[in-house]
């Protein structure tokens, strides 16, 4: 049971914010009584970084970039006009144009009111979206959203097959800042493919979301699409969610995007105050310092408990990870920092991996999402006793307790009920703590340079796969093994790697290469035919 000491601690320690309707509780995280004194100095570096990079500074060495997105919810506070005008011009033609397809002013090529949307992109640019449209869909939405955030055909397959005959009432929306990404770009051509088959022109059907003058950009201008909006180079993919990413299907799903503004913008407010005790976003950031002795030590485990919110802890593993996980700190020293991130839904979470989290290895701290407002209306009650949402909230309590009777660490954050006005804090909260966060480990939270590094490895992949093909349709109908064929393209080192290609190659009807089988498998051999599959 709770002891005197514990609701004393509770009380002492408990944040609320009643402009954005968050309550934060650390009392389970046990650090010592002058731990807030000793990281004083620390955290007041990481203030006067903050300030510094709303301010408009280049925050982001590397890439030589401002950080802008907390001036998406502020444009007066940007640090030029022209910025404040682009941020303001851009949400008033989201406005503009949303009203407009809702109104049927703008339609599909037949005609069509537009009722379903097509969202093509990948990480920051699908995961803000998806969450944001999960987590206040209605069966009343104007448009229906979809996603393609990979480049899996089968994945493909399954998104055309559940739009199936509305494709013609379907507006594709193609999100890439650079637009060279390519998941993005491989996604792209699926869909204009399959408009195409059903007789559509997919520029008819087809909105850019895109950096000035990138690749997807000229082709939007080129071909008549529908309607372009900017990406800056100072908005970060995962940081997006505020800018044109998020809003322009928001808008179009019939969210009120100027109340998630509105949240997030209340939320920048409180979470500029200097004050490490009160600052709702400065707590987490110490919490997560606290839990993890600042090198990443435990994990951080996400469990919301409500099913508007299931997509959060995915959007915050890419948020913390991407931002955190780096290898060298700001001064160039290897330090190998980050938080890994996963989660599930409460109760869901009780029925999976509660029992390792209270019994089993403590590597980790968990934070608990407490949402008090059930449903619209009365619930029924089970057994006379109490509704299914007091038993929601009982599996929370109840397992938050068992947890610390334990000795395992957690946070627990309270919102009133899920609407745009309550999301938009948890977006901003999340955004400005891994900032925070980022300035007490010192590492640069804004670039992603191991993700660029996997997109070269990968091209590098493709360019191997188009030589050992190559060799095989050379030599036409004779089969080769994965050595034979590595030494004659002069890439023995890289023997492992074409003999996953051909493995890969083989299983599908898109290249004609023909599998002769073995035992063991990498004793295979492979042909070229026009026969096979």
């Amino acid at each position: 049971m709770m002891s005197i000491e514990e609701w004393e601690r509770y009380k002492k320690y408990l944040n609320f914010n009643p402009e954005i309707g968050l309550t934060v509780d650390i009392s389970r995280m046990m650090f010592p009584k002058d731990y807030f004194d000793r990281m004083e100095s620390l955290m007041q570096k990481a203030f006067q970084d903050m300030e510094t990079i709303e301010s408009g500074a280049i925050a982001n060495p590397d890439e030589k970039r401002m950080v802008g997105h907390y001036w998406l919810r502020a444009p007066e506070l940007a640090p030029r006009r022209e910025i404040t005008r682009d941020i303001q011009k851009t949400l008033q033609a989201i406005k503009d144009f949303s009203k407009k397809v809702h109104a049927g002013k703008i339609k599909s090529q037949k005609g069509k009111l537009f009722s379903r949307m097509l969202i093509i992109g990948i990480g920051g640019s699908a995961l803000g979206p998806q969450f944001v449209s999960d987590a206040l869909k209605t069966s009343k939405d104007p448009v229906k959203p979809y996603f393609f955030d990979n480049t899996d055909p089968d994945g493909f397959d399954r998104v055309l097959k559940e739009i199936r005959g509305a494709l013609s009432e379907t507006m594709t929306i193609v999100i890439s800042k650079s637009g060279g990404t390519i998941e993005t770009r491989n996604g792209m051509l699926e869909a204009k493919a399959a408009y195409q088959s059903k007789g559509l022109r997919f520029e008819k059907h087809a909105v850019a979301i895109t950096g000035a003058n990138s690749d997807v950009d000229r082709m939007a201008k080129k071909d008549g699409w529908i309607a372009r909006f900017p990406m800056w180079d100072w908005v970060g993919g995962r940081t997006s969610e505020t800018s044109a990413v998020g809003l322009l299907p928001a808008a179009l799903q019939g969210i009120d995007i100027d109340a998630l503004l509105e949240g997030a913008r209340f939320c920048d407010e409180v979470t500029r105050k200097k004050d490490s005790r009160t600052n709702p976003a400065a707590l987490l950031a110490l919490m997560w310092y606290h839990a993890t002795d600042g090198q990443g030590k435990r994990d951080m485990v996400i469990l919301p408990y409500k099913d508007r919110l299931q997509l959060f802890p995915k959007y915050l593993q890419q948020l913390i990870m991407e931002s955190l996980g780096k290898e060298r700190d700001l001064n160039g020293q290897i330090v190998n920092q980050g938080i890994s991130v996963y989660g599930n839904k409460g109760s869901t979470d009780q029925h999976a991996y509660v029992q390792q989290l209270r019994e089993g290895v403590n590597n980790c701290f968990i934070t608990f999402i407490e949402v008090l407002k059930d449903r619209e209306g009365r619930s029924l009650m089970m057994d006379g006793k109490a509704t299914s949402g007091d038993y929601l909230n009982a599996f929370l309590q109840g397992t938050r307790r068992a947890l610390s009777e334990k000795d395992r660490e957690s946070i627990t954050l309270t919102i009133e009920k899920i609407d745009a006005r309550s999301i938009g804090p948890l977006i901003a909260l999340y955004e400005r703590a891994v900032g925070f966060y980022a300035s007490l480990i010192n590492v640069n939270a804004y670039h992603q340079p191991g993700v660029e590094a996997g997109k070269k490895a990968a091209g590098l992949v493709i360019q191997l796969q188009a030589k050992a093909l190559a060799f095989l349709k050379k030599e036409k109908g004779k089969p080769f093994t994965p050595e034979e064929i590595a030494s004659a393209i002069g890439a023995l080192e890289e023997v492992e790697m074409i003999f996953k290609l051909l493995e890969h190659a083989a299983a599908n009807a898109d290249h004609p290469i023909k599998k002769i089988p073995a035992v063991p498998p990498f004793r295979s051999r492979y042909q070229y035919s026009t026969g096979a599959m």
